[in-house]
């Protein structure tokens, strides 16, 4: 599914003329300092209250992007235009046991590999060997029964333990979820007094993620009608959101990390909408990176299949842009591999710029952060 991305395509041109490749091929190329104080831990109130920072130009002398409250997305965008969004809903993920001991452990689930088998990272976790077994209290449910699970091995690829629950058979560790795992928040957000369901898109129908896609927690009900109204259409992917997504590059040479596995559902109906827009003459918008992974990945030599799997795509400087037009992001973490993604749609240089110029206006970063709009003649340039 991965086109071929080497150091020869990466010869793109921005504002400054030919990008230097090797800071593009750098993890170091992909750093900025950013205010503690920036990093938001409370979501904005009403949702669509954020503010939208907007680049709808070329490289050029008026490239400076536009600053907008979220709500003004009707405006910004045109009829006929379609919004993809992700579909994923953050299950309870993180739970707290003991081992047989006593000793306390932290659980975080990433997947389920077979029925009520999950792979979880586990904390502290290097001497917990197969064998081990953890026990789960119920939370604040004092006729709950205790959950157990056993570690059958230790996954090389993460770090993380296969973890057998003892659940009947009949039974899904999902439906028990709620009675002893909490929803996780990124540890960046320390201080938050935000409720669950403000972690949850408002759309968010199919469980499995354990992050939310933040894009998305931007929108309303009202904002949804309102774009419905003026004639922008909505469809649908699942995506996942595992440890793919949020792991960090640790790499030097960004071309060699490679990306976890996620799961991912491009349904045919939104296939379908995609190609009836394109013919129409209207621009795909995906709404968040994990949109974005969803469809380039379900991309075949350059044509969107429907497809439900997994994909380990990595877009960097260079990718050959399959089915996306336009962007909607939130402001992602200095070295991570979205930082890179949205690199891959403007210009590295370009972007740290933009990144700046938000740190100066005072823009609120990461998960329940503001929001970046990147329209499609932001990317004319360097779509190669």
């Amino acid at each position: 599914m991965e086109p071929p991305i080497t150091k020869e395509n990466f010869n793109k041109v921005t504002d400054t003329g030919v990008e230097d490749l090797q800071l593009d091929c750098s993890l170091t190329g992909y750093d900025y300092v950013l205010p503690p104080e920036l990093i938001a831990q409370n979501p904005a109130v009403p949702r669509d209250s954020s503010r939208l920072l907007v680049v709808n130009t070329a490289t050029g002398n008026n490239s400076a992007p536009l600053h907008h409250i979220f709500r003004d997305l009707p405006e910004l965008l045109r009829p006929g235009d379609l919004l993809v969004m992700n579909n994923t809903k953050v299950i309870p993920a993180r739970l707290y046991g003991n081992k047989s001991t006593g000793a306390e452990i932290e659980v975080l689930l990433l997947e389920e590999r077979q029925h009520n088998c999950w792979l979880a990272l586990v904390k502290p976790g290097k001497r917990f060997k197969s064998g081990s077994k953890i026990i789960f209290s119920g939370k604040g449910f004092s006729s709950t029964p205790s959950l157990t699970a056993t570690v059958l091995e230790t996954d090389a690829a993460t770090g993380g333990r296969l973890l057998q629950f003892d659940v009947p058979p009949e039974k899904s560790l999902v439906e028990l979820l709620d009675k002893f795992g909490e929803i996780p928040l990124p540890p960046y957000i320390t201080t938050t007094n935000a409720a669950d369901e403000q972690y949850q898109t408002v759309y968010a129908e199919q469980p499995g993620a354990i992050a939310a896609p933040t894009a998305g927690l931007h929108f309303t009900p009202e904002l949804l009608a309102k774009l419905r109204d003026r004639n922008i259409h909505q469809a649908f992917v699942t995506l996942h959101v595992g440890v793919g997504t949020f792991r960090p590059v640790e790499v030097e040479d960004v071309i060699s990390h490679e990306m976890h596995e996620e799961w991912i559902e491009v349904p045919a109906a939104t296939v379908e909408q995609i190609r009836a827009t394109k013919a129409a003459g209207g621009r795909i918008i995906a709404v968040g990176t994990t949109v974005v992974r969803s469809l380039e990945g379900a991309a075949h030599s350059g044509e969107l299949q429907p497809f439900c799997g997994k994909t380990n795509l990595f877009i960097y400087p260079g990718y050959q842009w399959q089915v996306v037009d336009g962007l909607i992001t939130n402001f992602h973490l200095p070295r991570s591999s979205l930082l890179m993604l949205v690199s891959a749609l403007i210009g590295r240089q370009r972007l740290l710029k933009i990144y700046q110029e938000a740190i100066a206006s005072r823009y609120r970063f990461y998960s329940f952060g503001d929001a970046m709009l990147i329209l499609p003649a932001a990317n004319q340039e360097i779509n190669i």
